[in-house]
């Protein structure tokens, strides 16, 4: 009997494992706050971590090694009264490319306007359908977003389900009266234009099918057919480069680029030079900040 109830644990346990599905790291900067105590960071970031690594996101299974990597960076600007903060928060996500140990960077995103109340201790609950407060939300948004983008990248549309619910927390926000959350014409850097330009536009939905195309038909077969993804990384910078101009600077165009641009600048100089040719064309028009990296691309 007790031989029966251990190895019941064991697979409740290992079950439990496999349903995690994501792997972040948040990392706190409490510099700028200027406060002597900084236990209260410690514990923010534990707190941060546990909600999103310590729950099930999915009905899907992730053995420990298939968990999605992330970077949640936060930055203290303020804190204006004891528990509240003002901060800005960078999200980064990884891809594993097959084959190969490297990894890929698939988001780069910079959130410039969050402010939570965060007190010790204090529990961090979630409900797609209700805002609870500015801590899950935000933390819930990306969480899905990770998700959508990295399913996006295995699979065409991969990631509906996901951005769903990460359309249903914005909405849930609006009437909370804080910022990030509403349609706003001054700042188009926040989240409701992410999810607008991911979930909702027919322009900037296009740009899914680019992250399959790039990660799934270029990068993972780059070792086996290097021709042929070569083809469909420059076709997923066409992709891009149109929706660009059918409606300039969207934020997913901007994190798009904010994310490649510098791993299309090194792993397209193995290219064939008329494929590096049409990929400058295309990269000098969606993002011209960067073009003295993208012109090195017609040196070699």
């Amino acid at each position: 009997m007790k031989n029966w109830i251990l190895t019941l644990m064991f697979l409740v346990l290992a079950n439990l494992g496999l349903a995690q599905e994501l792997n972040f790291t948040v990392i706190i900067n409490s510099d700028r706050a200027r406060i002597q105590n900084t236990d209260i960071f410690n514990q923010m970031k534990s707190s941060f971590e546990q909600f999103l690594n310590g729950r099930s996101w999915t009905s899907d299974e992730f053995r420990p090694e298939e968990r999605i990597k992330g970077n949640l960076l936060i930055t203290i600007n303020d804190v204006p009264q004891v528990g509240v903060y003002s901060a800005t928060v960078q999200v980064q996500v990884v891809r594993p490319i097959y084959g190969t140990d490297y990894e890929s960077l698939v988001f780069n995103f910079a959130d410039r306007n969050w402010n939570f109340e965060y007190i010790e201790s204090q529990p961090l609950e979630f409900n797609r359908f209700t805002f609870l407060n500015n801590i899950s939300s935000l933390l819930a948004f990306y969480a899905n977003i990770t998700l959508g983008l990295d399913y996006d990248t295995f699979q065409e549309n991969g990631g509906q389900e996901f951005f769903a619910v990460a359309n249903d927390i914005v909405n849930n926000a609006q009437n909370s009266g804080r910022s990030g959350w509403v349609q706003s014409t001054s700042d188009r850097r926040n989240r409701y234009w992410l999810i607008n330009d991911i979930y909702t536009s027919s322009v900037f939905s296009a740009i899914r099918e680019a992250l399959y195309l790039y990660h799934r038909q270029g990068l993972d077969i780059l070792q086996v057919q290097q021709e042929k993804a070569y083809e469909n990384i420059v076709e997923a910078i066409r992709i891009v480069s149109e929706a660009n101009d059918a409606q300039p600077n969207g934020i997913f165009t901007i994190a798009f680029m904010d994310a490649k641009g510098e791993e299309i600048s090194k792993i397209l100089k193995g290219a064939p030079f008329e494929l590096r040719s049409e990929a400058v064309e295309l990269l000098l028009k969606v993002d011209p900040n960067n073009a003295r990296m993208y012109n090195e691309l017609l040196k070699s």
